[in-house]
């Protein structure tokens, strides 16, 4: 116990160190959306071509312009609940919510769910694991 308290008084900088890493992996795993949403590229993939999902980008739409996965509608995470209306006849049918990274679109889920739609999902990685995937994307706005 003697040496493990001399190296902890020599070594302080490094416990310092690895405390708050370890204390920063646990914020981010306990803030981690929970599984039951997320979907990796080729899970999107399947349940795009094999049950019509609509996938919707909650980034802004300077985002959307440089870069989306083909067939999404843009409607930013801010305007979800005003523009609910457009998204009535997707309550029942699976709706893949993308962002940059999967926070946003982590968030959306929530709204959606909360709005009364049944099959949300979240594609974990967002279009970084999309383009990651070696899966295409269209530039511009949608026609």
């Amino acid at each position: 116990m003697e040496l493990f308290l001399e190296f902890l008084q020599q070594n302080i900088m490094l416990v310092l160190a690895a405390a708050v890493s370890g204390g920063l992996l646990l914020v981010l795993t306990l803030r981690r959306p929970d599984g039951k949403h997320l979907l990796n590229a080729t899970q999107a993939t399947m349940l795009i071509n094999r049950e019509d999902a609509v996938v919707i980008d909650v980034r802004e739409p300077f985002e959307y312009v440089e870069g989306h996965l083909p067939e999404s509608r843009n409607i930013p995470l801010a305007q979800i609940e005003q523009r609910q209306g457009e998204l009535e006849k997707y309550k029942e049918v699976p709706v893949i919510l993308v962002c940059q990274t999967g926070a946003r679109s982590s968030d959306a889920c929530k709204k959606l769910e909360g709005l009364g739609f049944t099959r949300v999902h979240n594609l974990d990685g967002g279009v970084a694991a999309w383009r990651a995937a070696g899966l295409p994307l269209r530039k511009g706005a949608k026609k």
